[in-house]
């Protein structure tokens, strides 16, 4: 079976989230098989829970976009490889220095510090957004706002560019952009962060990006490109994917309203309920590249040094090898071994941020607005799928 990758295709099963039924069939019969990008190039497409976290996990598989074979996932986001890359694009040794300069502040503990934040976070917003008469967008008057201004808040950049930032992310995300657009949005949020970290250099705060030119900077360690790379990277997946997974959450939600009802009797069913709409709505929609540094087998299939390979999540979470009835959203799923986040070293750092900013949100929406419902038939939800990030366009709600 042989497929051309389709990095907008409808998640077409029995519900918005499930996976394309074409993906899941490979899963089911060829779970590691070669399918066609959009430029002609070939790539292994891994499907299974188990191939997946194999890929992660192996040394031999390059996360470096400048390594040969390197699969580009759609015209727009080959406008980004030459760039500087960040340490989410490097691999070992360089990877792990990096990230380990600003792990500290995105750690389990960390998160949970910041919990007060969020809360308030939330609490203004749901203050602005109550005090106008319905309906209101909880997209952009909620669901993208709460992880803006907490990104806002950890790097210490002044929130009142938080609409630049987000137009310039969300043409950056946007796989239907087109390389001229992308290029030119990664050129104004690159000059945009330098501004931010001159700033942070002549008057330092307490925030990440003025610790990172104090302690890392100054003594050598790092370069102010690599800052600025590091930054970037820090930004856009600060909210795109957080703003979406508020948003898929709450439509999900929507369309469960028995599992919505679970959870306002039983708030402590919160965290778990998390892990398990991160899992059913699966943000990461295209993929996550990878390129083989040395000859490998994953899932029983020699893949070669210089094949490309892509890691495919949405599938990987409805694995019914891995998930009891996948295809049901259930806020008291036990298995929360999910690879939302990805897996190995390459997991997404803001992770406990994330988790966090969704525990707060949800729980205080369904606190503070016993009524909340769509303000329209939930059918009608338009998904977003074009992006790096799965979400919805907007979410009309009355309360």
């Amino acid at each position: 079976m042989s497929l051309v990758f389709d990095y907008g295709a409808d998640r077409d099963g029995k519900t918005p989230f499930t996976p394309p039924s074409q993906y899941e069939e490979l899963r089911n019969k060829c779970p590691v098989s070669q399918i066609s990008m959009w430029d002609g190039s070939k790539a292994w497409f891994v499907t299974r829970q188990k191939d997946v976290r194999a890929v992660f996990a192996s040394e031999a598989m390059s996360a470096d976009s400048r390594t040969p074979g390197f699969p580009l996932v759609s015209p727009g986001s080959e406008s980004l490889v030459e760039d500087n890359p960040t340490f989410a694009r490097m691999d070992a040794p360089e990877h792990p220095r990096q990230r380990a300069m600003v792990n500290a502040e995105f750690t389990h503990k960390r998160a949970n510090e910041l919990r007060p934040q969020i809360q308030q976070i939330v609490d203004d917003l749901l203050d602005q957004m109550m005090a106008k008469p319905g309906p209101a967008d909880l997209v952009t008057e909620f669901a993208v706002q709460v992880p803006a201004r907490v990104i806002c808040l950890i790097l210490g950049i002044p929130h009142e560019y938080r609409d630049y930032f987000q137009s310039l992310t969300h043409t950056i995300c946007d796989h239907y952009s087109g390389e001229e657009a992308i290029r030119d949005a990664n050129e104004k949020l690159t000059r945009f962060l330098a501004d931010v970290i001159e700033r942070k250099d002549r008057e330092p705060a307490d925030d990440l990006l003025s610790r990172l030119v104090v302690e890392r900077e100054r003594t050598g360690e790092l370069r102010r490109i690599d800052i600025i790379s590091m930054a970037r990277v820090m930004l856009t997946a600060g909210f795109e994917t957080s703003g979406s997974a508020i948003a898929l959450g709450m439509a999900a939600l929507f369309l469960h309203p028995s599992e919505m009802a679970a959870l306002r009797e039983d708030p402590s069913l919160m965290p778990g309920a998390v892990d398990e709409l991160l899992r059913f709505t699966t943000i990461n929609h295209t993929g996550i590249p990878r390129a083989a540094l040395a000859d490998t087998e994953i899932g029983g299939q020699q893949i070669k040094a210089g094949d490309g390979v892509l890691a495919y999540l949405p599938s990987a979470n409805f694995d019914p090898e891995f998930f009891d009835d996948p295809e049901t959203l259930n806020v008291r799923r036990k298995n929360r071994g999910h690879v939302a986040f990805g897996y190995g070293p390459h997991r997404c750092l803001g992770q406990h941020i994330a988790r966090v900013e969704l525990e707060v949100a949800f729980e205080t929406l369904l606190r503070r607005m016993p009524n909340l419902r769509p303000a329209v038939d939930p059918q009608e939800i338009r998904f977003r799928r074009p992006t790096s990030s799965f979400g919805v366009y907007e979410l009309p709600v009355s309360w």
